[in-house]
């Protein structure tokens, strides 16, 4: 015979499986159908996003750098040869905080905008179900 009880077990244990999943984050192509390229509003295209990201270029053409605000502001690249390079780079944020990417090759940060500044928010976790009174 079903319960109320049992009911509730049943709808709580949806409820902690389903949440997570909806509140992960989805992928996104850097720069949408441009790619990561030159003169693009990185800024504008990354606000209201969560997630990790995937930086599509063609290898040999562009590079990618992590690097902090400063080098960010000056276009300035860290050790050449330490980018990524492979034209399909995966980015998954382990903490949150302010995020920094920038094009090393030739002019195309200070130039061209190759440049991307994003904020990652912590994940939110799930509320805790409501217990059956």
């Amino acid at each position: 015979m079903v319960t109320f009880s049992h009911i509730v077990i049943v709808l709580t244990i949806s409820v902690v499986v389903l949440l997570p999943a909806s509140t992960m984050a989805a992928e996104y192509v850097v720069g949408g159908d441009s790619g990561w390229t030159i003169d693009y509003n990185y800024t504008a295209w990354a606000q209201g996003k969560v997630f990790y990201i995937l930086f599509n270029y063609p290898k040999g053409v562009h590079d990618v750098y992590k690097v902090d605000a400063v080098s960010f502001a000056s276009c300035t690249v860290p050790t050449p040869g330490t980018g990524l390079t492979s034209g399909n780079d995966t980015v998954i944020f382990m903490s949150s905080g302010k995020k920094w990417f920038i094009c090393g090759v030739g002019n195309h940060c200070a130039e061209h905008n190759q440049k991307l500044a994003i904020n990652v928010e912590g994940m939110t976790p799930a509320p805790a179900p409501s217990s059956a009174t």
